[in-house]
């Protein structure tokens, strides 16, 4: 009952990406044929949820209805299509490993073509379980909040390490703003300008006695002269004295950009003998 226990508890999760974005809810639980741990659940992804497909339980981590999986939506997404009313066959199975970048264990020992899982176990199997239609037996479960999958007796162990890097990029954003504006400034000026008039200038020239040759009639006679003179005139006209131009540069300079990441270790922990990743193995027996 403890491992149908734990497959109810797993259709009821959700599946979250290591970038934290939420995948969809689990569809389906398939089982390991040999050991009886559960080893793929289908996503539900795509609209409306029609859509599911396989992710690896290696590596990944429940906590209360979330199973954080060591893989990122987009890369879920892109995982083989393959029907889920069904067994993996050991091809399927191999390809979806390989996709993954994971390493199948067991399968050298299966014969091609032969499934190597059992399921899928969905919410409709367990209510036909509830009323009376028999189903597989299930068998143990693994300990809540670590990797999924009990002890085997394997030769290899395979264990995913990962660590983050900083993403470092540029954005543009506003330093500040520049306008022009023009404006009309009155000033007083003073200039000296040279100016001229007509006068009035009388010469007076005796006539001698001989020069007269008509005697002149005595009488009244009147001319006139017109006298002129400059004035200012102030006037004014409008012309070009200055051309501004404002353009823009790019200024390169450098930053230092810093930040913190974290990376996995290994530690491997031999009958109470611990020692870190990259320490010498101990001397053979």
């Amino acid at each position: 009952m403890a491992m149908e226990t734990e497959i109810r508890n797993l259709l009821d999760c959700h599946v979250v990406g290591s970038d934290g974005q939420p995948i969809g809810k689990v569809g389906q639980v398939y089982l390991n044929d040999r050991t009886g741990e559960p080893e793929w659940v289908t996503v539900r992804t795509g609209f409306f949820g029609m859509k599911q497909t396989f992710v690896p339980l290696a590596n990944a981590r429940r906590s209360g209805e979330e199973i954080r999986v060591p893989f990122d939506r987009e890369m879920i997404k892109g995982a083989p299509n393959i029907d889920v009313n069904g067994r993996l066959a050991l091809e399927e199975e191999a390809d979806l490993y390989r996709y993954y970048g994971m390493q199948p264990s067991g399968i050298p020992q299966q014969r091609s073509g032969e499934p190597r899982t059992r399921g899928p176990f969905t919410g409709e199997r367990f209510a036909e379980q509830e009323r009376g239609v028999p189903g597989e037996p299930l068998g143990e479960r693994g300990v809540p909040g670590e990797p999924f999958g009990g002890l085997a007796d394997e030769r290899d162990i395979d264990m995913t390490m990962s660590e983050e890097r900083l993403r470092i990029g540029k954005e543009s954003r506003e330093t500040g703003r520049v306008r022009l504006h023009k404006y009309v400034e009155t000033e007083h000026v003073t200039e000296r300008i040279p100016l001229s008039h007509e006068e009035l200038v009388i010469e007076r020239e005796p006539i001698s006695d001989g020069e007269t040759a008509t005697p002149l009639e005595i009488r009244e006679e009147e001319r006139q002269m017109i006298l002129h003179e400059e004035r200012p005139i102030v006037g004014k006209e409008t012309r070009p004295v200055e051309r501004v131009r404002i353009h823009k540069r790019d200024v390169r300079h450098e930053e230092i950009v810093e930040g913190q990441v974290r990376r996995e270790r290994l530690e491997i922990d031999e009958e109470g003998i611990t020692r870190a990743e990259g320490e010498g193995l101990p001397p053979e027996r």
